[in-house]
């Protein structure tokens, strides 16, 4: 009885050792599983770290672009007036002020209504071709046309003198292209500094 028994012990006690054996593996799967876990996480957490670090820099920049605009901001007017051109240029037989001179208008009329006792003259002028009356409408047509621009832009009326002097002022001497597109323009001067001045000297 004892014989049989003792067998029937070592029998149960290797049954043990084999399920003991065969649980083995499933930490070990459960270990690769959680290892695979880490792996897949792992490439998720640095995605918000870049993230971060991208909108980092923006927000850096922000406020390097915001400290900048105060000085640029300080130096508008010095902008404005390196854009005010004294010459608006016209195309043959036109008073039809073009693209290009929109921001030099733009700059006086901003000078203008930041110095309330300014005044404008906007002298209208021709090339030597066409007849005097024709050449003087014309000239006064151009003028009329910087001056309804500045009006537009809120300068008021009476604050601006427009005069025409056709073919009689020259800026370019010669009888070619390029001197009759120096000389049709519309001339814009100041009435509060040295340009009036100059505007009673022939050109």
């Amino acid at each position: 009885m004892t014989l049989f028994r003792t067998p029937f012990v070592v029998g149960a006690a290797a049954a043990a050792l084999l399920l003991g054996a065969c649980a083995t593996p499933s930490p070990v799967k459960t270990g690769a599983t959680a290892a695979a876990a880490p792996a897949v996480t792992a490439p998720a957490a640095p995605a918000p770290t870049v993230a971060a670090t991208a909108a980092a820099p923006a927000a850096a920049g922000e406020s390097k672009v915001a400290s900048v605009e105060l000085p640029a901001t300080r130096g508008a007017a010095d902008a404005a007036a390196s854009k005010a051109r004294p010459y608006v240029y016209f195309d043959f037989d036109s008073a039809v002020i073009r693209d290009e001179f929109s921001a030099s208008i733009d700059a006086h009329a901003r000078q203008l209504l930041a110095a309330p006792e300014k005044r404008l003259r906007i002298e209208g002028h021709t090339d030597e071709r066409g007849g005097r009356e024709y050449n003087l409408a014309l000239g006064q047509r151009r003028a009329q046309a910087v001056a309804q621009s500045l009006q537009l832009l809120g300068v008021p009326v009476n604050r601006l003198e427009v005069v025409s002097y056709g073919a009689e002022r020259p800026k370019a001497e010669g009888s070619h292209e390029e001197a009759w597109a120096q000389n049709r323009r519309a001339a814009l001067r100041s009435q509060a500094g040295d340009r009036l001045a100059q505007a009673a000297t022939p050109r």
